[in-house]
């Protein structure tokens, strides 16, 4: 059983006192595909970060029939602020369960894990696997998959994934989202957070989450960090290996100009396609770039299409906005 079906709705967010939206991805991806399951967002001074929820306090969110508190945050690192505490042991005196997604583990900080036995309260640390993984064989399985793949961290490639498996879902398509990183394990009910296993055993991970299936089933598997980016390069490879990819779509936030939370430029577009095979072509040769999902929600409508088309003419694959557009152009590239 995975540890999301452990996780009782409804949902309290909290997104402490942040004032970066990239900080707070786990947040907005739950708002944004588990919104009927979130009572509001809980937030403290100084925050700059809107989930688009209602802000509530603890007593109106339990009123509102509130049993989780999600921290719906991923700081550099997944480290926990000590400002946070308070608040978090707030909510297990209020009566809430607390869900989390950082390295820290929330059941290993005393008063918490103190409180929360006392008060018959649970705390799921999601980004904790209890599993053992082996080493990845590299060895082709049967299946389709398709993998996201980004110039950065936090350009949309949960969001693509998503899109794309409810679309192969619509037109009738055996399909399996299979989440990486903590926010799509509490989206989808189930995965394995990459990024927290030993880096030996990822792509072993990957081979495990991604398993032989039907000639005809597809996973579509969410993609972590950047292959060129100097702290999580190593998750993606390991990711790329493992997965196996047939496909691979390419998630791209053309705003940005540095690395989020880093002063490195952000990889071209064409690089990251071109390495991507390069080194995917390890474990599956025919390996191929079916399309480019990019971020335009910065952008107002007409730029972002015509944003496409330039990205459409320079790559030469299907380009889009997952959220504004659909995916309806890759999944007709789809082989």
């Amino acid at each position: 059983m995975s540890e999301m079906l452990k996780i009782h709705p409804p949902y309290l967010l909290f997104v402490g006192d942040v004032d970066d939206e990239v900080v707070a991805k786990t947040g907005f991806g739950i708002a944004e595909w588990r919104r009927d399951d979130c009572v509001g967002q809980m937030r403290l001074p100084g925050c700059g970060v809107d989930l688009g929820l209602p802000d509530v306090t603890l007593e109106e969110a339990v009123k509102a029939g509130a049993r989780t508190l999600i921290v719906g945050v991923a700081p550099a690192g997944g480290a926990l602020p000590v400002s946070w505490i308070a608040a978090l042991l707030a909510a297990l005196e209020a009566g809430l369960d607390i869900a989390s997604g950082l390295h820290t583990r929330i059941a290993a900080i005393p008063n918490l894990r103190q409180t929360a036995d006392e008060l018959g309260r649970k705390i799921i640390d999601v980004r904790q696997s209890t599993r053992t993984f082996p080493v990845g064989t590299g060895l082709k399985r049967p299946g389709k998959r398709l993998l996201t793949v980004g110039t950065d961290s936090a350009v949309g490639k949960k969001y693509t994934a998503l899109s794309i498996h409810a679309a192969l879902r619509r037109r009738g398509l055996p399909a399996t989202f299979r989440a990486t990183g903590q926010t799509g394990i509490l989206i989808g009910g189930g995965g394995i957070a990459v990024d927290a296993v030993i880096a030996d055993f990822i792509s072993g991970a990957a081979e495990t989450l991604s398993p032989a299936a039907a000639a005809e089933h597809w996973d579509v598997i969410e993609g972590q960090g950047c292959l060129l980016h100097p702290a999580y390069a190593g998750v993606s490879l390991g990711l790329l290996f493992g997965s196996q990819p047939d496909v691979f779509v390419v998630c791209h936030e053309p705003t940005r100009r540095a690395l989020a939370s880093f002063t490195q430029p952000v990889p071209a577009i064409h690089d990251i396609i071109e390495l991507t095979i390069r080194m995917g072509r390890q474990t599956n040769p025919k390996i191929r770039c079916i399309g480019a999902s990019i971020n335009t929600a910065k952008l107002e409508i007409a730029r972002a299409r015509d944003l496409l088309s330039e990205f459409e003419h320079q790559l030469g694959v299907p380009c889009t906005d997952p959220i504004r557009f659909g995916v309806d152009t890759i999944l007709d590239a789809l082989p």
